[in-house]
């Protein structure tokens, strides 16, 4: 077996940075042959001052809520822009702050209102997704009626920072392999972990004990206060959904409208997530080479099984034989497998992946390196876009208690295995990145409900590899307020990339409050 040294949850870690492109709609085009409130809106120069702040604020937080913030043209003028600051440590709001960076899309006329957006993660930069993919993951009509805004959570790129690696240094690490199938490999993983642990608490300092979710809704509480709304409509997509269904759980009396796509099952431990996930994947390439074997240029013969079958003796010759792409760059079976992994998020990618996998079957592997670069945010000159490698292990360490009892997690990849026989091997001993952490774990997975909250909407892709749509049965099952809508159709996440009946469901519900009807199926 092979493991990358990488934050838990084995290549979820890369899966994570793929779930952007799937939110967003992004079609791999160039690798192919071709209950609001009354809101003042923030206006350039000027600073927003809260509304009356709905609820119980602590004495020692009065000033967060009540901080006046500069929105100021950026981005080419396209947006505004602002710094808000939150308490490192809501237990001692007192000791010390750290900013988050936040993007304003503003809507024509009188907006009813703001909606918060996350894309995922965790580690996905909500400012990005707004500066870069706005039409991606929303539609005109919602953007008419709404300021749409992002932000980066705490740790995350633009906001205080988590800071672990060099950018070559990550590189290494996405393409290192080992073998914790053997005493020998699984002593080379921990000390690489190890390794990794040490590095994050050097260079982040105490910032990486307070990346919690937790923290991170509690800060944007503060954020719905800035913007001007007594009560927040949130978009979240994947991750972005546990960090909304956490904020209802905090402050129920707060929720305005908030549609979670693509949900986590909060009462899900980190093993159970990475099983389903391996299940998951493994239905969604079952689908891509069915879907390819109908067209002419398919390098999989056969039956369906026939061209998994084929798949799965590539990536283990490629474990077997690195292959080196045209820009001399060694592709590992790490870094071959999270470009193989990114387009499976979004059906309207399967063609850049029947690209990838034709050229690498011929002993190229530059196109599937060009899928891993682009799921971690690599540029061609080697640097990163963001920080999300280092924030997916600083969060997912202090959420979830992980697995690292060695015979454990030999039972544990045995059974992902089983589940994925493509996938399911690199998907194990991820609970090896969290045992030398600096910090415990402060969350532990339970069901939410967030009792007293107005209607939620829970969206499920039933074709979902990242987050499969049992998770959006369940946590729509956990909430008290929630209805469940159903999509069809394969892919991650369903806004933005679904149908008009999607698309209704989620704008008539922010924009006109009408609750769709639970159980409602889009197909």
């Amino acid at each position: 077996m092979t493991h990358e040294r990488r934050p838990p949850r084995g290549l979820s870690r890369t899966l994570r940075r793929a779930a952007a492109a799937g939110t967003a709609a992004v079609v791999l085009a160039g690798l192919v042959a071709c209950t609001p409130g009354d809101s003042e809106a923030p206006r350039e120069g000027t600073q927003s001052a809260a509304p009356e702040v709905v609820g119980e604020v602590p004495e020692d937080l009065q000033d967060f809520y009540s901080q006046k913030v500069v929105w100021e043209s950026c981005e080419d003028d396209s947006f505004l822009c602002a710094t808000v600051e939150v308490p490192l440590d809501y237990e001692d709001p007192g000791r010390q702050s750290i900013e988050l960076s936040v993007i304003l899309a503003e809507a024509g006329g009188t907006p009813e209102g703001t909606v918060l957006v996350n894309p995922g993660g965790p580690g996905g930069s909500g400012y990005a997704t707004v500066r870069d993919s706005l039409e991606g993951i929303t539609t005109a009509r919602l953007r008419g009626e709404f300021n749409i805004m992002g932000f980066d959570p705490r740790g995350v790129g633009r906001s205080t920072p988590v800071d672990c690696l060099s950018d070559k240094e990550v590189d290494e690490a996405r393409a290192e392999m080992t073998d914790p199938s053997t005493p020998a490999g699984l002593e080379e993983a921990r000390a690489s972990a190890a390794e990794y642990a040490a590095a994050c608490a050097e260079t982040s300092g105490e910032l990486l004990g307070f990346v919690d979710t937790e923290s991170a809704a509690r800060d944007m509480d503060i954020l719905r206060a800035v913007a001007g709304d007594p009560k927040l409509n949130y978009l979240g997509f994947s991750y972005g959904t546990y960090l909304g269904a956490t904020y209802a759980e905090l402050f129920p009396e707060k929720v305005g409208r908030l549609v979670l796509d693509g949900a986590i099952d909060p009462a899900a431990s980190n093993e159970e997530i990475t099983l389903g996930q391996a299940r998951a994947f493994e239905q969604a390439i079952r689908a891509y080479v069915e879907d390819c074997q109908t067209s002419s240029n398919c390098p999989l013969d056969g039956t369906v099984d026939d061209g998994v079958q084929t798949i799965r003796d590539l990536i283990a010759s490629v474990e077997a034989s690195p292959l080196s792409a045209a820009d001399g760059r060694l592709v590992t079976a790490a870094t071959f497998v999270s470009g193989f992994i990114l387009p499976l998020y979004n059906d309207a990618n399967w063609p850049a992946l029947t690209q990838a996998l034709g050229s690498a079957l011929r002993g190229d592997p530059t196109t599937m390196l060009m899928l891993a670069d682009l799921g971690a945010e690599r540029n061609p000159d080697g640097t990163y876009e963001s920080n999300s490698y280092e924030v997916f292990s600083a969060v997912n360490c202090l959420d979830y208690p992980m697995e690292s009892d060695p015979e454990q997690m030999a039972a544990d990849a045995a059974e992902l295995e089983a589940a994925s026989p493509t996938l399911g091997r690199f998907l194990a001993y991820g609970g090896l990145t969290c045992e030398a952490w600096a910090y415990e774990p402060v969350n532990e997975p339970r069901p939410l409900t967030a009792e007293g909250a107005a209607p939620i909407l829970v969206i499920g892709t039933t074709g979902d590899p990242a987050t499969p749509y049992e998770w959006s049965q369940a946590l729509a099952g956990q909430l008290d307020s929630a209805v469940l809508v159903t999509w069809e159709a394969e892919g991650h996440t369903a806004y933005g990339r679904g149908n008009q009946c999607i698309a209704d469901a989620v704008e008539d519900y922010f924009i006109d409050g009408t609750v769709p009807e639970d159980g409602l199926v889009c197909s």
